[in-house]
């Protein structure tokens, strides 16, 4: 376990930064007044989630590899890092949504009805808590493999 006390801790701390995104987006009114908006401005955080990444496999490489990292020790310590983002997913998806905005699924839900995007029935099913735990597992999961495994590839010491 020590062994992978990095890649943890680094999955904790993307984790906290999701959590302070949604907080964020919260204050701003992006799940309220401005929830037209939030479908465009939520994608701005592959910005902090990639410096996450980099910022981890950086200090992977410099602590555990004494400055030389392959592309491959680098995937593998992004896909760790992967791997606690996908565990602690549903539990950030619960305190989003019952701690930072509970309102925010009525406001998207109402929105997308009155838009005519969906049926007041489809979009309480689409935007739901059990429907984002999902959707955040996978893309967590998806984004995490491809954010690894590119970051690893600049990152990797070359020679």
């Amino acid at each position: 376990m020590q062994k992978y006390l990095t890649e943890i801790r680094w999955g904790v701390i993307f984790t906290a930064v999701v959590l302070l995104w949604m907080w964020a987006e919260q204050l701003v009114g992006l799940h309220g007044r401005y929830i037209a908006e939030h479908a465009s401005y939520t994608n701005l955080f592959a910005i902090p989630a990639i410096l996450v990444y980099v910022l981890a496999l950086r200090q992977k490489k410099a602590r555990e590899y004494s400055g030389s990292m392959s592309w491959k020790q680098g995937t593998v310590a992004g896909l760790l890092i992967t791997l606690v983002v996908v565990l602690l997913s549903p539990a950030a998806q619960w305190l989003t949504h019952n701690v930072i905005t509970p309102e925010y699924f009525a406001n998207v839900q109402a929105y997308a009805s009155a838009q005519g995007m969906m049926t007041p029935q489809q979009a309480a099913e689409y935007f739901s808590l059990n429907n984002y735990m999902l959707q955040s597992v996978i893309g967590a999961a998806i984004m995490g493999v491809l954010t690894s495994v590119i970051v690893a590839f600049f990152l990797r010491s070359k020679g």
